[in-house]
């Protein structure tokens, strides 16, 4: 079984500088690898097929609005964020080996675009839509890349956002709260 540390050697001696070690969260279990959102596709085939690392197994894939952008008004007085970033965690398991490594990447919160994983891990698949319909974030190559939670007509609107204001109206109906 590696250690975090041990498979971030493996990923940077592969991939160079498209993968940092990030210990920059409060006393860390496990070390987060960020890597390029362009090359996550490339770096999860790696892992998956890898003999020394045998990664099997997406455990979960979450999406996450970062809110390190800068907080403005519109003209309605309605507070939205600008700039900064949304994420995507990977946590990956080797069933075969026992270890596992969380994998991060980062990507612009106005054209939010990340490589899908889902032909890599076919458990990829609705995480991505749901990610996608929660946080806006698009997933490249994705099959089938469609709302999976909020109906078809929602908009450019994404719940999950930290800036998100829910509709007063949906359909010409209020929505009470």
């Amino acid at each position: 079984m590696k250690t975090s540390e041990e498979i971030y050697n493996i990923l940077k001696e592969k991939f160079g500088e498209e993968v940092i070690l990030n210990f920059n969260t409060a006393e860390p279990i496990d070390a987060i690898i960020e890597v390029n959102p362009s090359k996550i596709n490339e770096v999860s085939k790696f892992l998956r097929d890898s003999e020394e690392l045998k990664f099997d197994t997406l455990m979960l894939l979450s999406g996450v609005d970062d809110a390190n952008g800068t907080k403005v008004k519109d003209e309605n007085e309605i507070e939205t964020i600008q700039g900064g970033t949304l994420s995507v965690y990977y946590h990956c398991h080797s069933m075969e080996i026992g270890h596992k490594v969380t994998l991060r990447v980062s990507t612009p919160r106005e054209n939010p675009q990340v490589q899908s994983v889902e032909r890599i891990w076919r458990a990829a698949d609705w995480h991505e839509r749901e990610a996608f319909d929660m946080f806006g974030i698009k997933f490249l190559n994705h099959h089938d890349l469609r709302r999976i939670l909020m109906p078809d007509d929602w908009g450019e609107r994404y719940p999950l956002r930290k800036d998100y204001v829910d509709p007063e109206y949906y359909n010409g109906i209020k929505i009470p709260y």
